[in-house]
């Protein structure tokens, strides 16, 4: 198995912005490309009308009004044009807006689905190597952030990239000086800026690992309360969580103050540039330029129309650096390989008779470290197979090849005569049913988890198959029955209440193979007595694996695997076995 990634461990990715994520992301941008060039005219032609009331002020002071006669109809036309464009300066945005928050909702809404779809595809592996907290934070929190940029920032940056351009070709016509002293200016700003968030991308890549660590920790707290409460941990993790709190904020203030330098540094260049061009226009005006009034307001109209654009793209550059960590973290998350898939052509499994072949497997969690080794097994149709050994031997192991949650390194699994590989998996998992230690109830009705694997069970077909493993017990403690209200992870039912719901979703799926890893462990003795007669029903004419730490439940089992040494120590009946005094022989006097 992978070195599992705790949260106290930080994935640092390089400092350097990855451009071909979001190259990745503007590319599902192409089925709506006709939406999205709509959006960018519109988004042209509000730049450009935002653009032309300057110069038309510049032309009303330097050839209507000092013209000395009535203004008449120049005045009027003017005035007319002032408030068309008033009106369009007010709708245009709107529309825009719209259409880039169309478009974004579908790609952010794509992209969300494809990272849930492959998360639902990928191997038990990827889930081993890290915690729950670190995965759930890149399908949440990373896409939120995500989504924010892609309609909010990533359209301001292409508006204020527009009016930047054309007010500067406006400034060019009017003053070629002019708009050189601005930019005398403007370049030293910009580059500081680039300077400033240059430092800051490290340090936000740095808090995106730090937070993920926060939120992996919250999670595992949440999912392992009880334990924390039983164990008196809570105190410490309290201080652990504080001190992960004053990681992250200790990192936040680092960005913060470095920040916090972009308005000083913009200010000093940007009064630099304004003074500079109230000097050379004055120097102009003594000499005599009567147009450079007008060509001075107008500059200045077109100064402010710049200036927050220009302010605005520290902000840009900043949340761009955030979201390109994102977006590592999400594409990371979508490129991991499924490893565990149906080949092309694999062969659907139907009618099975329940043969099982394992033919010299060998398999490890961790490169070099064998759990199974040469591992031989013949299992033949409705044969009832009990493994028992010490933990961490390879009994849990031993079945999850079959159900294909892991793949063998080596060797071959077979189900009558076909490799699992070669099997489509929802075929092979459709006759496989699996009862584990530890079962997992999801929030809804009795009765929808009993057909959580069996969607078109008729409620009929439920309640039959929770009466045969007597999980109507359950059903009975809610005053609404089987349509009674189960919390999430089954919060309110005994750890045998649970189990109970399992066996009746195995009953009502009627699986030609069955395997109990522990399944009646978190039984008490009087219930277990009770359903061994139904699970004698239940696994009558089925292939059965039955892991267990109570002999009682295997000892009519037809053969016993005694796992230990990465294969089979020994193996028979239990009477067998007895006679054998082995390693079988000590359990039993361990367990009596």
């Amino acid at each position: 198995m992978k070195r599992n990634t705790y949260y106290l461990d930080e994935e640092l990715n390089s400092d350097r912005v990855d451009v071909k994520y979001l190259r990745r992301l503007l590319a599902r941008i192409l089925p709506k490309k006709k939406l999205f060039l709509l959006a960018l005219f519109l988004l042209a032609l509000s730049s450009l009308v935002a653009l032309v009331p300057p110069a038309i002020i510049r032309y009303l002071v330097n050839d209507v009004f000092p013209s000395g006669e009535s203004f008449g109809a120049p005045l009027y036309w003017c005035i007319a044009a002032l408030c068309v464009l008033g009106v369009l300066t007010a709708l245009l945005p709107y529309f825009h807006k719209l259409i880039m928050g169309t478009i974004g909702h579908g790609v952010i809404a794509g992209l969300r689905r494809e990272i849930f779809a492959h998360l639902q595809e990928l191997p038990f592996e990827y889930y081993d190597s890290r915690p729950a907290g670190k995965i759930s934070i890149r399908v949440t929190e990373y896409i939120n952030e995500l989504a924010d940029f892609f309609t909010e920032y990533l359209l301001n940056f292409i508006v204020d990239l527009l009016k930047i351009v054309t007010a500067t070709i406006f400034m060019l016509c009017m003053s070629p000086l002019l708009t050189a002293v601005v930019y005398a200016a403007v370049i030293p700003l910009v580059g500081s800026i680039f300077l400033i968030k240059r430092k800051v991308r490290k340090l936000f890549r740095k808090h995106r690992a730090k937070n993920s660590n926060r939120n992996a920790f919250i999670v595992e707290s949440i999912m392992g309360e009880r334990v924390i409460k039983n164990s008196n941990r809570s105190a410490f993790n309290q201080v652990v969580y504080h001190d992960l709190q004053e990681d992250s904020a200790r990192c936040w203030m680092q960005i913060v103050r470095r920040n916090e330098l972009n308005t000083p540094v913009s200010e000093f260049f940007w009064n630099a540039g304004i003074l500079a061009m109230y000097t050379v226009a004055l120097v102009f005006s003594l000499q005599g330029d009567a147009s450079m009034t007008g060509t001075v307001i107008a500059f200045l109209l077109y100064v402010n129309i710049c200036a927050e654009p220009l302010l605005q793209l520290g902000a840009v550059l900043q949340q761009f650096s955030q979201v390109s960590a994102n977006l590592e973290r999400i594409y990371e998350t979508i490129d991991a390989p499924v490893s565990i898939r149906d080949k092309e052509g694999a062969t659907v499994l139907k009618e099975l008779d329940g043969r099982v072949d394992y033919n010299d497997v060998s398999f490890s969690y961790e490169e070099g470290v064998n759990v199974l080794e040469h591992f031989d097994l013949h299992v033949k149709a409705g044969e009832k197979i009990a493994l028992v050994g010490p933990t961490g031997a390879g009994k849990t192991t031993v079945v999850n090849l079959l159900t294909r949650f892991y793949d063998v390194k080596e060797g071959s699994v077979q189900v009558d005569g076909v490799d699992v590989r070669d099997a489509a998996l929802h075929s092979l998992r459709k006759e496989i049913g699996v009862l584990m230690q530890e079962p997992f109830l999801f929030k809804g009705t009795l009765l929808e988890n009993i057909r959580y694997g069996t969607p078109e069970a008729t409620d009929e077909e439920c309640i039959a198959a929770a009466e045969i493993i007597y999980a109507d017990r359950v059903a009975a403690r809610f005053p609404e029955g089987y349509e009674g209200k189960i919390e999430a992870r089954g919060e309110g039912l005994s750890a045998g209440e649970k189990q109970l719901i399992s066996f009746a979703r195995i009953v009502l799926k009627d699986p030609k193979i069955v395997i109990l890893d522990e399944a009646t462990s978190a039984i008490d003795s009087e219930t277990e007595l009770l359903i061994q007669g139904a699970l004698d029903r239940i696994l009558e004419g089925k292939t059965a694996f039955i892991v267990a730490h109570r002999l009682s439940t295997i000892r009519k089992a037809d053969r016993i695997l005694y796992i230990a040494d990465k294969g089979i120590a020994e193996e028979g009946s239990h009477e067998e076995l007895m006679e054998l005094k082995g390693l079988y022989y000590k359990l039993n006097l361990r367990k009596s």
